[in-house]
């Protein structure tokens, strides 16, 4: 499979013409890399063009400053040079070999090999680069092919990418639940099968992030169910039981038959125990934020006893919309995902100015006129003076 990109646009792109001449792209020393390059074939939409060289990170630096385009070191120790032309950021990598790996980090060498640096990467849709000039593609292990038929495979011996790097098991499951169709590869299935175990020595916030990219993608079940018959989530979330998979399923069908965005916090919920408890503990373990650990938790309790709008009103409408699809209750969660949350049309020093003496009493007041209200429907007008009255006289 051979074919030819159209740089064209990508060269027009604001800042991306100077950066490219100061690297000296017409003479072969840079290309276009990565992600760019695999999006652009499949026709997806491209964001973030990266850049591979064969120049040192210390010239990248100057030819940058000579050009009077911002070079901001952010991985220079590693080849990578944050180049910031016209405004647009750009990312730009010195072509690069493994001296040594342990599973979670790499020390490196710098090369001039664009094969050799090739093959460092994980997959063969990943390996891919382009001529800025003339839009060839390069490809040194059958990733055109591959990107064809929607096949994820490792580079080489799938055993050795992942002991280079261990979160290439979970970024092999993601990048099938993206781009890959059909059955998976077997060696692949079988290398991140048998080093499961080795997910135990990685950071649990590299962890969830790729979980979290994972289960963002339109409809991740059917990756999602070969990990849980795999047993690959064991080692770091034993609590993710295959059983559970028919939940994740049943939420996913809810979001796409009232027209909700995915989004992998919730389906992250579907897979857990209905434990508020187990909910939180995961969040820590995972090292998400406060917030999402709340979220996690509050989508954990199996509680629709009240209207939605209620349960709104109560946990708010981002954890009242994540119970409802959880629950089964998706036109429910439509309508009240647009909601706007009134607030109670009354406070404690209306109360005191009619007549309720200052204290407790008007804290205990103030719920039993929500709740009416609540009950109610959040009535306004006459409606809701009747119950502020009935409260009030019930006080006094």
């Amino acid at each position: 499979m051979e074919l030819t990109l159209d740089v064209a646009k990508w060269r027009k792109r604001r800042g991306m013409g100077r950066l490219l001449k100061a690297l000296g792209a017409e003479e072969g020393l840079t290309r276009y890399v990565g992600g760019a390059v695999r999006d652009e074939l499949l026709g997806l939409p491209v964001n973030d063009v990266d850049l591979a060289t064969r120049i040192e990170p210390d010239e990248v630096v100057k030819r940058l400053e000579a050009a009077r385009i911002k070079a901001v070191p952010t991985g220079i120790e590693h080849g990578t040079i944050t180049a910031v032309s016209d405004g647009r950021v750009v990312e730009i990598t010195t072509l690069r070999r493994d001296v040594s790996t342990d599973g979670r980090r790499a020390t490196v060498a710098f090369t001039d090999d664009w094969q050799e640096d090739a093959a460092r990467r994980d997959f063969t849709i990943n390996a891919l680069s382009a001529d800025p000039q003339t839009g060839e593609v390069f490809d040194y292990f059958g990733g055109l092919d591959d990107l064809q038929h929607r096949h994820i495979r490792f580079i080489g011996d799938p055993l050795q990418r992942i002991a280079e790097d261990h979160l290439r098991i979970l970024r092999f499951f993601r990048f099938h639940a993206r781009f890959g169709s059909g059955r998976m590869d077997s060696a692949a299935l079988d290398a991140c099968t048998d080093r499961a175990n080795d997910l135990m020595a990685l950071s649990r916030e590299r962890i969830a992030d790729e979980l979290v990219k994972l289960l963002g993608v339109p409809d991740p079940s059917p990756t999602v169910k070969v990990m849980l018959d795999r047993s690959i989530l064991k080692p770091v979330l034993p609590e993710i039981e295959p059983a559970r998979l028919i939940d994740l399923q049943a939420l996913i069908a809810s979001e796409q038959a009232v027209d909700i965005a995915p989004d992998a916090l919730r389906r992250l919920a579907a897979l857990l125990p209905r434990d508020p408890a187990i909910a939180d503990a995961i969040g820590v373990r995972l090292r998400l934020s406060n917030k999402a650990r709340k979220r996690l938790a509050c989508a954990a309790v199996d509680d629709l006893s009240q209207t939605p709008r209620a349960l709104s009103y109560r946990i708010g409408i981002e954890c009242a919309v994540d119970r409802l699809l959880l629950g089964g209750q998706a036109a429910a969660a439509k309508e009240i995902s647009s909601w706007h949350v009134p607030r109670l049309p009354i406070g404690g020093g209306a109360l005191i100015e009619r007549g309720v003496p200052a204290g407790p009493i008007v804290a205990r007041t103030l719920r039993q006129i929500e709740d009416r209200w609540l009950a109610a429907g959040f009535p306004t007008g006459a409606e809701f003076q009747e119950i502020v009255s009935d409260a009030i006289a019930a006080a006094q």
